[in-house]
């Protein structure tokens, strides 16, 4: 009889604190020849400085699982949804603009 590989379950703790999560709308990729370093990045418009919020390393084996997870969810969330829109190269992008008062002096 052949051995069947057991399949090993991980259970994966995710506390309330860290389910809301914290939003991110710049990122900044570096590496080493030992690791990836991500830092998730919020900037506000019109603040000349932004905060980095969290920094992810990584090995880069999970790196490059990471960009093949990544790139598998884009492609099933662009199958439901369609094409996400990049800039063209050179086009400019519309400023960052939350919709509320702007402020003044």
């Amino acid at each position: 009889m052949p051995e069947q590989k057991q399949q090993k379950q991980i259970n994966i703790e995710l506390s309330e604190e860290m389910a809301e999560g914290i939003y991110s709308n710049l990122a900044m990729i570096t590496h080493s020849t030992s690791e990836f370093i991500i830092d998730f990045i919020k900037i506000m418009p019109g603040v000349p400085k932004a905060k980095v919020k969290s920094r992810i390393i990584l090995t880069p084996q999970h790196a490059k699982r990471l960009l093949r997870a990544l790139q598998d969810n884009v492609g099933k969330y662009e199958s439901m949804h369609g094409t996400i829109k990049e800039p063209t190269p050179g086009e400019v992008l519309p400023p960052i603009n939350f919709g509320g008062p702007t402020a003044q002096a």
